[in-house]
């Protein structure tokens, strides 16, 4: 894990230099809460409050109130990692009256972590809910990369949590593990093409991601019962198996 970079404060704007380390620190505290991990979240917290305390007697409402930009920052996270939005917003609104009357530093330091053990416990307890941004965002990545080789962990990357998480998420909201929903887009896809295009079969296994037609064809028959000949040209001849209307 990178340490991280000293960042001098200006002595009339100690302020400005510790908005540059939000904005700096912000991607990797997001990812951490997006994925669950406490540890990672409260050690660039830590990080922040020391810089909030080099800013001396320099300090001041300013300094609040990028705080409170940094809570807005968390919530967001902790909404796309499966918080309940009414939930946060009324922690929000207590955390801003607590705020205001904060006059020194360990209170200022307490009110941040507690803010943040706050958020990762109504994550925690959405136990039952789909993070709709995190799901739909590794779908997407799945389907715009049917063509090639792809990976729970590449994926899970990409959606900005950890594998095992992700592999929690979509086994409980499809029932499928990550290998299976992959072949099943990559089925979905072939179906598609097969309605809708005279690519031949071979081009269409490659185009889904499969390593050569004979596989496709087995894995094809297996998901939908039919061959992808059959299936492409159907019953009445229009690529479905439905009865005529």
């Amino acid at each position: 894990m990178n340490d991280f970079p000293a960042i001098p404060l200006l002595e009339l704007r100690p302020y400005d230099r510790i908005r540059e380390l939000y904005l700096l620190q912000e991607p990797m505290l997001l990812a951490a809460i997006r994925r669950g991990d406490r540890g990672e979240a409260r050690r660039i917290i830590n990080h922040v409050l020391v810089h909030i305390y080099s800013a001396g007697e320099e300090r001041s409402d300013l300094l609040k109130g990028l705080l409170l930009e940094l809570v807005v920052m968390i919530s967001r996270a902790a909404v796309e990692a499966g918080a309940a939005q009414s939930e946060v917003l009324g922690l929000n609104f207590r955390f801003l009256t607590e705020l205001a009357g904060i006059q020194d530093d360990e209170e200022l330091a307490a009110w941040l972590r507690k803010t943040l053990e706050h958020v990762f416990s109504t994550i925690e307890r959405q136990e039952d809910f789909t993070p709709p941004l995190l799901i739909t965002r590794a779908l997407a990545f799945m389907r715009e990369n049917l063509h090639r080789e792809i990976t729970r962990d590449e994926t899970a990357r990409h959606a900005g949590i950890s594998p095992s998480h992700f592999s929690r998420l979509i086994k409980e909201r499809t029932g499928r593990s990550f290998t299976e929903l992959l072949r099943q887009c990559r089925v979905d896809l072939a179906c598609d093409l097969l309605r809708g295009s005279e690519m031949p079969l071979t081009q269409i296994a490659a185009s889904c991601g499969f390593c050569d037609q004979s596989y496709f064809t087995r894995v094809f028959q297996e998901v939908k019962g039919v061959t992808p000949r059959v299936f492409r040209h159907g019953p009445n001849g229009n690529g479905t198996h439905e009865p005529s209307r």
